[in-house]
């Protein structure tokens, strides 16, 4: 997953298999602890950026594929 966008469809992805049973819960938890560690990685450096006073240019969080629907 290269954006922000493409971790947030799969993780839609993943809440629909789980719901149709698919996937069991613990698989799906382990790829929302997955994201979840992506986006904090993310969260670090912009306020890292923040703390500097600078604007960051963070390819994770630009949309390059147009993004969820």
């Amino acid at each position: 997953m290269k954006n922000v966008d493409q971790v947030r469809d799969r993780l839609s992805a993943i809440f629909d298999q789980l719901e149709s049973g698919e996937i069991d819960a613990k698989k799906a938890a382990e790829f929302a602890n997955l994201a979840g560690k992506m986006i904090n990685s993310a969260k670090v450096q912009v306020e890292y950026y923040a703390l500097k006073n600078e604007t960051p240019n963070i390819a994770f969080l630009n949309s390059q594929t147009g993004g969820s629907k």
